[in-house]
């Protein structure tokens, strides 16, 4: 509840206002300010726990519409999950990403600037056995994507991009 000011209170900052010792903009102008808080992107700040719970529950039906979408097209149950959600620097994303690596960069209109889809290499190649009428099985060895494995998984990184809007 606000503090309630005094006869005399009021009496004094009328005549600070009269007499112009008293700055009404410069009060506004001191709200205004307060509101802006100053944001380090080296040492992102946490989210909080509702914008966390919001996030999680978008990642889960995500994961269900591509889980859902891969049975279809590989023809086999999949089982997509959320595994973890967290804020990284862009510098701790790229440290812990390993070679090869499947990513797309989305421009994601309406909202300004992109966002990175990464898919791990052992899911893409276990994508492309499938799709080329293999089991599924991971590959082994850490070898980089053919041109013909490539164009395969743009075309899925597509479709799951457009599952996202």
């Amino acid at each position: 509840m606000a503090d309630v000011l005094s006869q005399n209170e009021i009496d004094e900052l009328l005549n600070a206002l009269n007499s112009g010792d008293f700055d009404v903009n410069q009060v506004y102008t001191d709200k205004e300010e307060k509101k802006i808080k100053k944001y380090d992107f080296a040492r992102p700040s946490k989210f909080s726990k509702e914008h966390l719970k919001t996030l999680e529950i978008i990642y889960e039906n995500y994961a269900r519409s591509v889980g859902s979408y891969f049975s279809g097209y590989l023809r086999t149950p999949t089982h997509v999950e959320v595994i973890n959600s967290e804020a990284l620097t862009y510098r701790e994303f790229t440290n812990s990403l390993s070679n090869p690596i499947i990513l797309g960069i989305v421009d994601f209109k309406p909202l300004k600037g992109n966002i990175i889809v990464k898919m791990s290499s052992k899911v893409g190649f276990a994508i492309i056995d499938r799709v080329l009428g293999g089991p599924g099985t991971i590959l082994k060895s850490n070898r980089d994507f053919t041109q013909i494995e490539k164009i395969i998984l743009t075309k899925i990184m597509d479709k799951l991009v457009k599952m996202m809007g």
